[in-house]
């Protein structure tokens, strides 16, 4: 691998912004391989899944919203602790959503890494986190989902909550990309916001995961049957055989990693050996996709750990980031 600029500070052009309706409540505001944000926007009030990175970004969702609909924004949905998915939320606060909801893996993860993983994404997105200076500090959930592993068929907390006209059902589903995730489901209108459990020709980040576990997490999301998805990143899936697509697509990506890494760890490969082997299975399908470049050394290096037997992900720091990057350089 050359020598390439850290993660994606290389990547400042903006992107382009949809904002479109998936279903009679559920939309989807997607950036060209950027961190989606989702909105359910019922008779009485509204949810938005997933924040963005700052609150000047959430502003201009709020903006879009506020094109289509005058009702509340009660609600505010953390699918998993990451910055760039959770530090715009005191934009919405400021609009009257009191509720902040995430899982309890979600709030441990936040107690746990969240101050660095926030100086880690910022330094890693220098786009994404143009107005840092908005961020009041970590957000943190009012409402806390149980967890629960339905995948050993244990019953996970779940929150049904009406917004009028459309039930929400918000649950944790299993671990993968961390494992705290947690989903918005509309069983009603059969529309999934996944997080990144779930990507769709984008990079899939997986240096918090649990890789194990993620696939037959992904099969739970599965069976719910979903006619219209909205991944963490990529482009919204509208009909199941697209929802399927997406499924497969991470499913491919998490199996195709984890297994390098156990054949690497097995032949007693060091870390830039492990990078190399799974290199050759990962570049010929999934090197043109957005921000391919950027995971793939922190996932590889999660990957690794966790064929070693490391359990719980390393906490990346801001160092830790460039001192993996810069061993991974040839």
């Amino acid at each position: 691998m050359s020598t390439k600029a850290f993660a994606s500070q290389a990547d400042m052009a903006d992107r382009k912004i949809s904002f479109e309706q998936l279903s009679a409540h559920g939309w989807a505001y997607t950036a060209e391989g950027d961190p989606n944000s989702g909105v359910i926007i019922g008779e009485r009030a509204i949810m938005v899944c997933d924040t963005t990175a700052t609150p000047a970004m959430a502003r201009d969702l709020i903006a879009r919203i506020r094109e289509v609909s005058d009702k509340p924004i009660d609600y505010v949905l953390l699918t998993h602790y990451h910055a760039v998915r959770v530090l715009g939320a005191s934009a919405y606060q400021a609009e009257g959503a009191a509720t902040v909801i995430a899982s309890q893996g979600t709030l441990e993860l936040i107690q746990e890494r969240g101050a660095q993983d926030m100086q880690s994404e910022m330094e890693r997105f220098p786009r994404l986190f143009r107005n840092a200076e908005s961020i009041p500090g970590l957000t943190w959930p009012t409402l806390v989902v149980g967890g629960g592993n339905p995948v050993a068929g244990e019953v996970p907390g779940r929150l049904s909550i009406d917004l009028g006209g459309v039930v929400v059902e918000v649950f944790h589903p299993g671990p993968g990309h961390t494992r705290g995730d947690t989903v918005a489901w509309l069983p009603s209108e059969g529309v999934l916001y996944s997080g990144d459990l779930v990507e769709f020709e984008a990079g899939v980040y997986t240096g918090d995961a649990q890789l194990q576990e993620w696939p037959a997490t992904l099969e739970v999301l599965r069976r719910l049957g979903a006619t219209a998805l909205m991944p963490g990143r990529g482009e919204a899936m509208r009909g199941a055989q697209q929802v399927e697509l997406a499924l497969d697509y991470t499913k491919r990506w998490v199996e195709t990693l984890y297994r390098c890494a156990q054949e690497a760890a097995a032949q007693g490969l060091d870390l830039k050996a492990a990078m190399a082997h799974t290199r050759a299975a990962m570049d010929p399908v999934f090197g043109h996709v957005f921000i391919y470049e950027h995971c793939l050394p922190f996932d590889v290096s999660r990957a690794y750990d966790e064929a070693r037997g490391v359990k719980n992900p390393r906490i990346w720091t801001a160092e830790r980031d460039r001192e993996m990057w810069a061993a991974l350089q040839d």
